[in-house]
Formats: C-alpha cells, sequence, structure tokens
C-alpha cells in the first residue's frame, strides 16, 4: 500500500462528507433529509447504479484510510441494507428514499478517521527508536482516540 500523510486521510473525510450530503441530505428538513440516492431511486436501473456506485466508492474511501475492520463490517451493513431494498418493487423505492446509508456508512467512517491517532512513520522503525511508546501515550491522552495508524506501513 503507498505511503499516505495526514493529509491524504483529510482529504479522503472531506470527499466523504461531499458523498454523504449528495447521496442523503442535498434537501435537509430538521433531521430529515433527502438527496441523489432517493431521488434516483425512482428511476429504474440508474437508482440502482447510483447506490451501488456510490456505496462501492464508500468502502473504497475506507480501505484507503484504513478503517477498522469493525467499521467496514458496519459499512458494509448499512450499504448492503440499502442495496437489498431495490430488489422490492415499490416498498424497497420507499424505503431506498427514507433510509439514508450512505449517511450512515459515511459517519461511520469518519467518526473512524477522528478515533484515530494517524502517525506519518512505520511502526517497526518507531517502536525501535521508541517513538511508538510517544504516540501510544499521547493517544491515550485524548479520550477520543482509540487506535494508533502508522501511515508509512
Amino acid at each position: 500500500m503507498a505511503k499516505r500523510s495526514v493529509a491524504d486521510i483529510e482529504k479522503i473525510w472531506s470527499n466523504v462528507e461531499g458523498v454523504k450530503k449528495l447521496s442523503d441530505r442535498v434537501v435537509g428538513l430538521g433531521p430529515f433529509g433527502i438527496g441523489m440516492d432517493g431521488l434516483l431511486t425512482w428511476v429504474p436501473f440508474v437508482g440502482d447504479a447510483y447506490t451501488v456506485g456510490a456505496g462501492g466508492w464508500l468502502m473504497i474511501q475506507a480501505v484507503r484510510a484504513r478503517a477498522s475492520a469493525a467499521t467496514m463490517a458496519r459499512m458494509a451493513a448499512y450499504l448492503l441494507s440499502d442495496t437489498a431494498t431495490a430488489a422490492v418493487p415499490f416498498a424497497g423505492a420507499v424505503v431506498d428514499t427514507l433510509f439514508p446509508a450512505h449517511l450512515l456508512a459515511a459517519r461511520a467512517l469518519q467518526k473512524d478517521i477522528e478515533t484515530t491517532h494517524w502517525v506519518e512513520a512505520n511502526e517497526r522503525e518507531a517502536r525501535a527508536s521508541g517513538e511508538h511508546d510517544r504516540h501510544v501515550a499521547k493517544m491515550r491522552a485524548d479520550p477520543k482516540k482509540r487506535r494508533i495508524v502508522y501511515l508509512h506501513d
């Protein structure tokens, strides 16, 4: 895997934010919203293509951001449930319109990114130099952080 930087991770977070809004929050009214996913679901094949394409893109971003396995499983569950509704003609479209799967998957990925302590180094080298202990202490000092990811591994 190519070396990444914290700037790359921030860019992924920002791109995911854009898909989140486009798919499920183009028009928002309080806690409810509708986006391209809900609108296009009423167009045969086009809605399915958008749902699968946007969901696949979010999963690729999760891999690029080295999301945890639990986060990727949660994202896959949201996205698969959204895709599965396409099998039911009318009721499926209603559910797809109301269920913000892309928004939920994007939020899960963004939370994973926010709760990770990112290090632009190689873990083996950090352990050898003693820097790893400093990163662990820094992560533990921030109650929001849950894991460390070395971007140059």
